[in-house]
């Protein structure tokens, strides 16, 4: 359904449905396959609705320059690109000022969950390329950057699940879209170590009120739950094969 002279509340039928026919409390599909690249330690390819992401992970290696390395931990450097492809327009490759922030969220957002002491002096790479973009690449990147971690074998505390909710055409949903996010009025995405509910990533952008501030983070912090079996799930299926529960469990 188009829009109605670019009025918000076209988000949302009148069956309280939104544009691609979701209710306000689902995810968009999303598969998760890993051990995708051959090349890398570690690798995971996420499509999460028309987003499609691809995460590689390389170390523990050594550091170079050497005056970087940590005498304590390892180094951990991420990079979010997004293909110049990957937009309606075509993107500039060089890396933007939105890219280098997104990178750094991504990093310390992944942080607390791994066991970086046991890795003194290296350093672990990790790239999230965006070769589609469809709004919340930078949750989507998260999710695909843990899983390809742990395809890695590093040692972690905990996988680390992110999921944004949003408000629009004055509602509280769940995972906002592209389209919503541009024509919404807020997003507040979240990522989360599951097992101790422990938050690494918390962001808002836009104005809610308490009441919706509380609706939206409950939800978001639904939706990491639902990615957190998805993505243990994938796991499962690369080290056990398709009956991964039950082979795990003999």
């Amino acid at each position: 359904m188009g829009k109605q002279g670019g009025d918000s509340t076209s988000l949302i039928n009148s069956q309280g449905l939104r544009l691609d026919g979701r209710r306000f409390d689902e995810l968009r599909p999303v598969s998760i396959e890993v051990g995708v690249l051959k090349n890398a330690d570690g690798s995971a390819y996420i499509q999460f609705g028309k987003n499609k992401i691809m995460a590689a992970v390389y170390g523990p290696k050594e550091v170079h320059p050497k005056h970087s390395a940590l005498a304590d931990r390892s180094l951990l450097r991420c990079r979010y690109h997004m293909s110049p492809f990957s937009t309606e327009e075509r993107k500039n490759p060089a890396p933007s000022r939105r890219e280098i922030e997104i990178s750094k969220v991504i990093r310390e957002a992944l942080e607390p969950a791994l066991i970086l002491e046991d890795y003194p002096r290296t350093a672990i790479d990790v790239f999230v390329e965006v070769l589609q973009s469809d709004g919340g690449s930078r949750c989507a990147g998260i999710n695909a950057a843990s899983v390809a971690l742990a395809d890695a074998g590093i040692n972690m505390r905990d996988l680390v699940c992110a999921c944004a909710a949003g408000k629009i055409a004055g509602q509280i949903v769940l995972d906002i879209d592209d389209t919503e996010d541009k024509e919404g009025q807020a997003d507040l995405p979240i990522a989360i170590m599951p097992t101790s509910n422990r938050v690494t990533l918390f962001q808002l952008d836009g104005q809610l009120s308490n009441e919706e501030f509380s609706k939206a983070f409950n939800l978001a912090l639904e939706g990491c739950k639902s990615l957190y079996q998805m993505q243990r799930e994938a796991l499962i299926r690369k080290y056990f094969g398709k009956d991964g529960n039950e082979a795990g469990e003999q």
